[in-house]
Parts: C-alpha cells; sequence; structure tokens
C-alpha cells in the first residue's frame, strides 16, 4: 500500500469551518473525504468547495438518493457541478432509480448502498427484508450492479460475500469500520480496518475514531501507517 491510505473520513462536523479544519488536517493521509447528508443540507453545494481546498483528494458525497427514478435524476444533475467523484443511491430505490443516476452523473461513480451497518437481522425481519443481512447485501449489489452501479456500500460482515458475487472490477466501500478498542456507537455489524481490507473491501470510512481525536491529522496518519504495515504483513 503506497501514497495515501483507501480511508474515507466522514467530516461528520457540527459547523463548515469545522468540516474545512478536519478536511485539511487529514487530507494529506487519506484518499477520501465524505460528505454527508446532514452537513450538506444545512451548508448546500458551499460544503463541498469548503473541504475540496486544494488537497486532490477525492469527494464521496454521501446523500443516500432514494426516490422515484426521475427525482433521482434530478438530484444527481443538480450536484453535476460540485463534480463529486462519488455519489451514493439507495440500492432499495430500485433498478430504474439506479440507472436513472448512472445516466444524469456519468462523470461520476454512482454506488449503491445495499444494507445500512445500522441495521441488524431482526431489523430486517421487521421491516420485511428477507435476511439475513449478508443475503441481503448480496441480492441488493447483483441487482444494483446489473443497473450500472460502479461501487457498492456494504458492511464489513457481507464485503466477502458481495465481492463473490459481483467480482473483482466493483468498488466495494465498508463503513462500520472501528480500529481495535473503538465503541461501536450506533453501528450494528462493525470490524477493524484491516479485517476489512482482507476481507476485500476498496475504501474504509472512518469518522469518529479520526475525528473525535484530539489531532484528527495525527490520527489519520497513525492509521494510514497501520494499514499500511498491515499491508506489508500479507
Amino acid at each position: 500500500m503506497t501514497g495515501r491510505a483507501p480511508i474515507a473520513v466522514a467530516l461528520d462536523a457540527p459547523d463548515l469551518d469545522t468540516a474545512a479544519t478536519w478536511a485539511a488536517q487529514v487530507a494529506p493521509h487519506v484518499s477520501t473525504l465524505k460528505v454527508g447528508l446532514e452537513l450538506y443540507l444545512r451548508y448546500g453545494p458551499d460544503v463541498v468547495a469548503s473541504v475540496r481546498g486544494a488537497s486532490g483528494a477525492q469527494i464521496f458525497l454521501d446523500l443516500k438518493l432514494s426516490d422515484i427514478p426521475a427525482t433521482v435524476a434530478g438530484a444527481a444533475r443538480s450536484v453535476a457541478r460540485l463534480r463529486p467523484d462519488l455519489l451514493t443511491v439507495h440500492a432499495l430505490a430500485g433498478p430504474a432509480a439506479i440507472e436513472a443516476a448512472v445516466a444524469a452523473l456519468p462523470a461520476a461513480r454512482v454506488v449503491a448502498v445495499t444494507v445500512l451497518t445500522s441495521l441488524s437481522d431482526r431489523d430486517l425481519d421487521l421491516m420485511g427484508v428477507a435476511g439475513p443481512a449478508a443475503d441481503a447485501a448480496r441480492r441488493l449489489a447483483a441487482m444494483a450492479v446489473g443497473a450500472g452501479a460502479r461501487g457498492l456500500v456494504c458492511s464489513p460482515h457481507e464485503v466477502a460475500a458481495v465481492r463473490a458475487e459481483v467480482g473483482p472490477d466493483v468498488m466495494l466501500i465498508t463503513p462500520g469500520v472501528r480500529p481495535a478498542g473503538q465503541q461501536s456507537n450506533d453501528q450494528a455489524r462493525v470490524a477493524t480496518p484491516e479485517a476489512a481490507l482482507r476481507a476485500g473491501a476498496d475504501l474504509l470510512v472512518i469518522g469518529r475514531p479520526i475525528t473525535g481525536a484530539a489531532d484528527p491529522g495525527a490520527a489519520a496518519a497513525a492509521l494510514a501507517g497501520e494499514l499500511r504495515r498491515a499491508a506489508g504483513t500479507r
């Protein structure tokens, strides 16, 4: 593993200045900066320019679009001028919605979210979604890739099964990643960064373990170093 670590830092900041500061601190060490729904709704498109700066990091616009195809297409077109590298759509929105996002935003990688990492098998049962989570994620992944998605979000617990289902060319992004000893917070299905990469993940979403540190830049650098050392031992 060389260069920046395959980490998307979740910039779930309380305000725009904090998000921009975190971005500047971590960008030398990680490949991707993730802007979530809450920050985007609070500050609008300005947030993307604020966190992008001159870092050269990828921008992951994690809006998890889920609506009828025409609305998803319109939303995707509306963010095209922001030049996101990645944009999320819920796989449960269906294949037509995914196809619409892909057609509306050809310059970006449309990423389908399979099963949220906050959901347990019992949650899926209550929602009427046939589980267990690994089976649901695998089915949704196959459908989404068939509809044109070039990336998928799945928990570290499902990443191996999803990789076997969709092959090597689809980017797999795993939230629910926590360094050993860290609290899981609101995530139900978690794993360490090293375990997620071994299972086949391409990009790890990590938020509070980095942004909650006294020095987010140092935390990102330390984690990047750990991943490089782990890669070197394989």
